[in-house]
């Protein structure tokens, strides 16, 4: 049952014996029923003649205990009817909302959340907690509570085991990309600003202003302010090629064929951009990255894709706390 807010609110969900059911936290038996399965969506695939792999990376949303993939049925549905897959989620209502809540001038609120947000889109999975939220849309309390808003109204997914919460698919990526481009909240404005111009020095092979924009991200409240394995190095590089979510698709730890690639930016199709490949390394010769790359034949992975492809190798040496960086161009 939808529409489960005002009735609570005048206290006659008890009165009518009406339980609440958190549908995209807790959905329990109902989880199939939430959106789409994947078979379901499968088969209109073949139907209307629509590749489902490009269906997946836009409209997969939900993972449930009961039910792995589901997909948002009012974007499949206009996909299929339409045949051309790309954002409606603009179309809704919420989707007009989503500024305000991040935007919120709460006290002690505001600036924990935005620094969250910003992780989430960089790609990164949150822990939440969804216990404390009160049910409506204006009670809030923490940065936590504005999430778990957002989670309700579909902007992120919910993973019960972890209780972590992740941006899910391409479609309402992009209506955070549009938040970062047309908003930018105080907080965003000076990231955004270094991700584009780390975006511009490494398609100009510019290696060392790159350490260098990477090393001063790092030093933001929003990225490790040290580091002590691959992994945070891996996570501040996310942050800092931030800018990359308008123009390409992210994929992390890649497979090819000798290995995986620590990060990969493919192009989206309507950008002339070259594809980039990231691969970091720790404690280690910063050559070594590009040889890596090289040799496990990490180009390969993008079969798909003709054209430069931009090789980078990032490194860190822990006894001077500085990135490194080498830059190299290919052709596919």
């Amino acid at each position: 049952m939808t529409g489960i807010l005002p009735i609570k609110k005048t206290a006659h969900s008890r009165r009518f014996l009406i339980s609440e059911s958190t549908r995209l936290i807790n959905p329990g038996k109902f989880a199939e029923y939430t959106g789409f399965t994947e078979q379901e969506v499968k088969c209109l695939c073949e139907k209307h003649n629509i590749d489902f792999d490009e269906v997946r990376n836009w409209y997969d949303v939900y993972s449930f205990p009961k039910a792995k993939s589901i997909y948002n049925p009012y974007s499949i549905m206009l996909a299929m009817d339409s045949g051309e897959v790309e954002s409606y989620w603009k179309q809704t209502s919420a989707a007009e909302n989503l500024i305000t809540y991040i935007d919120l001038e709460l006290q002690n609120v505001k600036s924990d959340l935005q620094a969250k947000i910003l992780k989430l889109i960089a790609g990164e999975y949150l822990e939440v907690d969804v216990s404390d939220f009160n049910n409506d849309f204006q009670t809030f309390n923490s940065a936590d509570d504005v999430l778990t808003l957002l989670i309700h109204l579909g902007y992120l997914a919910y993973d019960k085991a972890t209780k972590r919460v992740r941006i899910p698919n391409e479609e309402i990526r992009l209506e955070f990309d549009k938040l970062l481009k047309n908003n930018k909240p105080t907080k965003l404005t000076e990231l955004i600003s270094c991700s584009e111009k780390l975006l511009v020095d490494t398609l100009a092979g510019n290696g060392d202003a790159v350490a260098e924009t990477i090393k001063n991200v790092r030093a933001t409240n929003y990225a490790p302010t040290f580091y002590n394995n691959e992994q945070l190095l891996r996570y501040a590089v996310k942050f800092a090629y931030i800018v990359c979510i308008d123009k390409y698709m992210k994929v992390e730890e890649l497979p090819s064929g000798k290995g995986l690639a620590d990060v990969v930016y493919i192009p989206k199709r309507d950008t002339a951009l070259p594809a980039l490949v990231v691969e970091l390394k720790w404690e280690e010769n910063v050559n070594n990255a590009i040889d890596q790359i090289k040799r496990k034949d990490y180009p390969a992975v993008l079969q798909d894709y003709f054209g430069e492809i931009v090789l980078v190798g990032i490194g860190y040496d822990s006894k001077t706390n500085e990135p490194s960086c080498v830059i190299e161009r290919i052709e596919k």
